[in-house]
């Protein structure tokens, strides 16, 4: 079978159930390691990755140290080998998702699971994606910042005043991850101008986001342009289920259209509120989360804490969410 392709399983009440993926700042030593050392199959996922990339993964993710690990062009294919790995024992078991979202480089992991895309296709354009972001804007040149307890329409608006008084610099939302909490991007200056304006106007908090370059602004649209030269070579196949796009918070098509969302991705902002919110209005009413941390989990639980949100970011994490599913087979 193919890395993430589902088989026909277990179809869980009346509602949908939707697999969602992390993105970049979830990663750590160690991730996914208890899960391979029990099954078989999710260890494959890290020999296959080391095999595709030409190094050792499972030692830079299970035995490496940080510092390297952080590197975006390592932290990529790193949180997309863990993301599938971690996705094999729900696929032995028979539990399918009804369709799959990611955030930012968390949207490769599901197409390797509707197998849009071959999981060693995907890790080594996840790394060369990394490579491009990290070096489209040279370090501490760009900045990101999370806002929150301000209204959307009103972080906008500073962003559009910030960038409009400061010629030459750029500020702009890049994730709109829940209610009340919006991330922007752009020149380091610009983001923090726009980061006390915010709070000046009623934002609970504005945070300065430790991370090496503006992701997701359109500082990052040349990283785009190389990384549809590295896509241009890959085969996109039919999904077997459906995806929710980043750019769109839309169920995508196949081909060119892919691989046009996963260039417009780079430098355009990520819907994740609107994505979840789309998987919703199609009858999703269970989510899990597969790879490492629960951001995704808490996001979901604030856009609609009326569905079931489970996550898979560890042995112990997994054997509830299994038992969850065969309870509800049961029931």
């Amino acid at each position: 079978m193919c890395l993430g392709a589902q088989r026909k399983g277990m179809i869980i009440g009346m509602g949908k159930t939707a697999f969602i993926y992390p993105g970049q700042g979830a990663q750590y030593i160690g991730m996914g390691k208890d899960i391979a050392e029990k099954y078989p199959s999710a260890d494959r996922v890290y020999k296959d990755a080391s095999e595709s990339l030409g190094f050792d993964i499972e030692e830079l993710i299970f035995r490496g140290e940080e510092d390297r690990l952080v590197i975006t062009e390592n932290t990529q294919p790193a949180l997309l080998t863990t993301c599938i790995a971690s996705t094999q024992p729900l696929i032995e078991n028979g539990i399918r998702a009804d369709m799959s979202a990611g955030l930012s480089v968390g949207e490769y992991s599901a197409h390797v699971l509707a197998n849009t895309i071959t999981f060693k296709d995907a890790v080594r354009v996840v790394k060369m994606r990394g490579k491009y972001m990290q070096e489209e804007v040279p370090a501490g040149v760009g900045g990101m910042a999370a806002i929150l307890g301000l209204d959307n329409h009103l972080v906008e608006e500073v962003c559009e005043r910030v960038t409009k008084e400061n010629k030459g610099l750029i500020v702009e939302p890049v994730n709109y991850n829940c209610p009340g909490q919006l991330v922007i991007a752009g020149d380091k200056k610009a983001v923090e101008l726009a980061c006390e304006v915010c709070k000046v106007i009623g934002a609970k908090r504005a945070v300065i986001l430790a991370v090496s370059a503006p992701f997701h602004s359109s500082l990052l649209r040349g990283a785009g342009v190389k990384l549809e030269k590295e896509l241009a070579g890959v085969m996109f196949n039919e999904m077997e289920i459906p995806v929710v796009s980043n750019v769109s918070a839309r169920i995508i098509g196949i081909g060119e259209f892919v691989r046009k969302t996963l260039v417009d991705q780079v430098f355009n902002p990520v819907m994740w509120e609107q994505s979840v919110r789309a998987m919703i209005g199609t009858g999703v009413d269970t989510f899990v989360e597969i790879g490492p941390g629960k951001t995704l989990s808490g996001f979901v639980k604030k856009i609609d804490p009326g569905v079931t949100v489970l996550n898979v970011n560890n042995l112990e994490s997994l054997e509830s969410t299994l038992d969850y599913f065969k309870s509800t087979q049961l029931n």
